[in-house]
């Protein structure tokens, strides 16, 4: 339906011919497209290598990560363990202990972003504009 009153309308501004309909505007799903849902998160990837070097408590977590609030660690956190890619261990105790760690899955992606870690510092590096 959506699509539909999309192509209508580009259809009536002359920016989608007739006949293009199947072949424009449909969201691309491959492995580049599903990494970037993943990460996307101002804070993601920051947390993703944060956990990349050892399993961490909230506490530190939130130390290492000074420019990041309380609440948008919790909801990216939260995020994470929904997306498969961070673990939540609880321990019991009086005060509960919570430990994050990296899944298999988020681990093979802190590989990746690494790399893109490294090119970005070369590409701002070069005198590119930011």
């Amino acid at each position: 339906m959506i699509w539909e009153a999309r192509h209508q309308y580009a259809r009536r501004r002359k920016w989608l011919p007739a006949g293009k309909e199947g072949k424009v505007n449909k969201p691309t799903e491959n492995g580049f497209a599903t990494a970037i849902k993943m990460v996307s998160g101002k804070w993601k990837l920051d947390i993703i290598c944060e956990l990349g070097a050892t399993s961490r408590r909230f506490g530190r977590l939130r130390q290492s990560i000074p420019a990041i609030s309380e609440k948008m660690l919790t909801q990216q956190l939260r995020e994470l363990e929904a997306d498969g890619l961070v673990n939540r261990k609880v321990h019991p105790g009086s005060p509960a202990k919570v430990v994050y760690s990296l899944t298999e899955n988020g681990s093979t992606l802190c590989a990746g972003a690494e790399g893109l870690c490294r090119w970005g510092e070369q590409f701002h590096c070069s005198g590119q504009p930011e």
